[in-house]
C-alpha cells in the first residue's frame, strides 16, 4: 500500500494543484462513522481518504451539536472508547462530563472536533479534504472514480473500495442501490409493532443551538423570530421521563439541565414541544433540501427566543466561540433517519430482542455494540402512527456486520445511519457511539476485502471481527468486560461462537447483557456451546450440570482432538497468566474457560455466513 504523502499535505491545507490520485479507500463523509472508518483503517495501513463538506470532523457529535452522548457509558468499545477517554483527560476526569442528566458524557462540540482531529492527525496513511462537496462517484472495471470540489476546484481520486458515510446515504443513491425510506410494513419486516402499511415517515430532525451561560444581568436575548408565537412551545417545561416518572412536572430548570455542557453550556435539542422539526427531506434536491433546513433553524431559534424571553433566560445566549459559522449555529441538521439500504441481512427487532432464539444466529456476526433503547422522535409531525416505543423493551444488543454491506454492490460499504436495519431498530442504532462503532467496523472490513482481494460479499467475517477485537472493539455487549483486559478477547469470542451466552436485561435507558466471567463453568454448557461446531460432540450426551473442572475439560476436548493433553492446559494456563497454576480438579470460570478453548481448539478460525451459520469452507 503504497503512501501519497503530498496529496495528503494538500488536502489538508487546501492546496492549489492536485490532480488525479490513487488511494486504497476513499470514504465520502466526515461524519461519526466517517472519521472512525478512516482512522481504523488507516491504522491498518490503508491509504485512506476522507471527503468532507465542513471543516470539522463528527458530524452529528460535533457539527450538528449533539454533543451529549446517548448510551454506552459502559461499553467503551474501539474508537468511542479512545474518544471518550480523550475527553476524560481533556475535562479532568469522567465526573466533569457528567455535566447534564441525559447523559454521563456531555462535552462541548468545538472540543469534541479538536480531539477527533488529534486522533485522525495521528494517522500517517489517513487523508482528510475539508470544506470539499463530493460531486459523482463511479465504479467500473473494479475502480472508483470520485470527482469532488475543494478551493474552486474539481478533483479526481480513485479507490478500490468506497463507503457512503454521508449523513442520508447520497452516495449509495447515486449507484441505484435499492433502499427503504420510512417505516416499514409489519408483515414486510417481521415486526409485531411495525405499522400495517408502510409509509414514508421518518423521525424528526433538529437543528440543535449552543446555548451560554453569560452571567447574571447580561441579557443576550436575540431578536424576535417571525411567526413568533409562544404557544408552540407551551409545554416545554412538562418532562415526564416515560420509563420512570408517572406524571409530567414542570420544570424549566430540569428541561435546560438535560443538555447541560461543561463550562457553562447548554446543548439544546429538546424534542417536548420543543426545537424537533418534522421534514422528509431525504429524497430532495440540495436546494431543496436547503430550504427545508432554514425552517428547521428558524424553529430553534423561536425556541432560544421562547426561552430567553418567557422563561426569564435572558442571560443564556448562542455560544459565539463554538462554531465557525456567522449564525452562531451547528453547521449540519442532526438527522435521525437516513435511507436505510438493503443489506446481506436485515437488522431487525427479533435479532434485537432474543437474539439467542432469533430466526438466525446474527449476533455470530456483530461488529458494534449498543445499549440505548429504541428512541424515536415523531411529536412533530401529528400523522405519524401511533406505536408505544417503551413496550418495545430491548437488552443492549451488537450490530451484524452483513448490514453494512449491500447486496447489490460488490465494493460500496454503507455507514453512517444507512445500514440494513428496520426503521424501528434504527431508533437504537442511529445514536452517537453505534455509529462510531459501525464506522469503526466498515474501515476494518474495508482493509479485510483489500488484504483478501474479494468482493465485500465474500470476505471472512471472522478475520474483521479478529481485527476489531485488536483495536479494543467489543464483537459483543457484555458490559462486565473492558478491552483492557488481556483475556477480553478470548470472552468475547466465546461469546460471538455462542459457547457462553450472555444475559441480556432491559434497564432503563441503558440496557445489558452479561457475561458473568467469573460465574463457575458447567460442564453441560460448555459442551453444548461447542455442540454446533463440533460433529465429535453432536451425540455426545455424557456432560453433567455438574461445575466444569480441567479434568472434565480435558475429557470432552480430547473428543475433538485426542492429541491435547493435560500438559498442554498447563502451559495455556501459565502463558495467558491465569492464576494459581493449572489444578485439573479446581472448577473452572467463564473467563478461564474461554482462555483454554480459544488457545487450545482455535474455534474463532471456522467461519461462519452472513446469517451466522457454520460454513464448510
Amino acid at each position: 500500500m503504497k503512501k501519497y504523502m503530498l496529496i495528503a499535505f494538500l488536502l489538508f491545507f487546501g492546496g492549489k494543484s492536485i490532480g488525479q490520485q490513487q488511494y486504497d479507500l476513499i470514504i465520502v463523509g466526515g461524519g461519526a462513522s466517517g472519521t472512525a472508518a478512516g482512522i481504523a483503517a488507516g491504522r491498518l495501513g490503508t491509504q485512506t481518504l476522507i471527503i468532507e463538506s465542513t471543516p470539522w470532523l463528527g458530524g452529528m457529535l460535533t457539527s450538528a451539536g449533539v454533543s451529549a452522548i446517548d448510551g454506552n457509558h459502559r461499553l467503551p468499545s474501539g474508537i468511542w472508547g479512545e474518544f471518550k477517554s480523550r475527553l476524560e483527560a481533556y475535562y479532568g476526569g469522567p465526573d466533569k462530563l457528567s455535566t447534564g442528566w441525559v447523559s454521563n458524557t456531555l462535552f462541548e462540540p468545538k472540543v469534541g472536533n479538536r480531539i477527533l482531529k488529534e486522533m485522525a492527525a495521528e494517522v500517517p496513511a489517513l487523508a482528510i479534504s475539508f470544506e470539499s462537496d463530493w460531486e459523482s462517484a463511479n465504479y467500473e472495471k473494479g475502480i472508483w472514480t470520485v470527482v469532488f470540489s475543494h478551493s474552486g476546484q474539481k478533483i479526481t481520486v480513485t479507490a478500490p473500495i468506497l463507503i457512503d458515510a454521508t449523513e442520508l446515504g447520497d452516495v449509495a443513491a447515486a449507484q441505484n442501490l435499492s433502499y427503504r425510506l420510512g417505516m416499514d410494513a409489519m408483515k414486510e419486516i417481521g415486526e409485531e409493532y411495525a405499522p400495517e402499511v408502510a409509509n414514508d415517515i421518518i423521525q424528526d430532525l433538529t437543528l440543535v443551538a449552543t446555548l451560554q451561560d453569560y452571567g447574571a444581568g447580561a441579557d443576550k436575548t436575540i431578536p424576535r423570530p417571525a411567526n413568533y408565537d409562544p404557544a408552540e412551545f407551551a409545554c416545554a417545561c412538562a418532562h415526564a421521563d416515560p420509563i420512570t416518572d408517572n406524571a409530567p412536572t414542570l420544570d424549566c430548570g430540569k428541561m435546560l439541565d438535560y443538555g447541560k455542557l461543561p463550562n457553562g453550556k447548554y446543548m439544546i435539542n429538546w424534542p417536548n414541544c420543543g426545537n424537533d422539526h418534522y421534514v422528509n427531506l431525504v429524497e430532495l434536491s440540495l436546494e431543496e433540501r436547503a430550504a427545508e433546513i432554514e425552517k428547521a433553524k428558524q424553529t430553534t431559534l423561536r425556541f432560544v427566543y421562547y426561552i430567553q424571553h418567557e422563561l426569564g433566560y435572558a442571560h443564556l445566549g448562542l455560544a459565539e466561540d463554538e462554531y465557525p459559522t456567522e449564525d452562531n449555529l451547528p453547521m449540519i441538521p442532526y438527522h435521525r433517519e437516513s435511507r436505510r439500504y438493503r443489506g446481506m441481512v436485515d437488522f431487525t427487532l427479533p435479532y434485537v430482542r432474543t437474539p439467542y432464539s432469533a430466526p438466525s444466529p446474527l449476533y455470530r456476526t456483530g461488529v458494534a455494540v449498543g445499549d440505548y433503547t429504541i428512541d424515536h422522535h415523531h411529536k412533530k409531525n401529528l400523522d405519524a402512527p401511533e406505536i408505544d416505543f417503551i413496550k418495545i423493551r430491548v437488552p443492549s444488543y451488537n450490530v451484524p456486520l452483513g448490514a453494512l454491506v449491500p447486496n447489490d454492490h460488490p465494493a460500496l460499504i454503507l455507514a453512517e445511519k444507512s445500514i440494513s436495519v428496520s426503521n424501528i431498530v434504527n431508533g437504537a442504532s442511529r445514536l452517537q457511539p453505534v455509529v462510531l462503532g459501525i464506522g469503526h467496523a466498515a474501515g476494518v472490513l474495508a482493509t479485510v476485502a483489500l488484504e483478501e482481494k474479494k468482493p465485500l460479499q465474500e470476505v471472512s467475517i471472522r478475520s474483521v471481527q479478529e481485527k476489531l477485537l485488536a483495536q479494543g472493539a467489543f464483537i459483543m455487549p457484555f458490559l462486565d468486560m473492558n478491552p483492557s483486559h488481556s483475556h477480553f478477547p478470548a470472552m468475547q469470542k466465546a461469546g460471538a461462537a455462542g459457547i457462553f451466552k450472555g444475559e441480556g436485561v432491559p434497564y432503563l435507558w441503558a440496557n445489558q447483557t452479561w457475561f458473568y466471567p467469573e460465574r463457575l463453568a458447567t460442564e453441560f454448557e460448555v459442551v453444548d456451546g461447542l455442540r454446533p461446531w463440533y460433529p465429535q460432540l453432536k451425540d455426545f450426551w455424557g456432560a453433567s450440570g455438574d461445575y466444569l473442572t480441567g479434568s472434565r475439560l480435558l475429557v470432552f476436548l480430547k473428543l475433538i482432538n485426542p492429541n491435547l493433553s493435560q500438559s498442554d492446559l498447563s502451559k495455556i494456563w501459565e502463558s495467558s497468566g491465569l492464576k494459581d497454576g493449572f489444578l485439573p480438579e479446581n472448577p473452572l470460570n467463564r473467563m478461564e474457560t474461554s482462555v483454554l478453548l480459544d488457545a487450545s481448539l482455535k474455534f474463532f478460525e471456522k467461519e461462519i455466513d452472513w446469517k451466522g451459520n457454520i460454513t464448510t469452507k
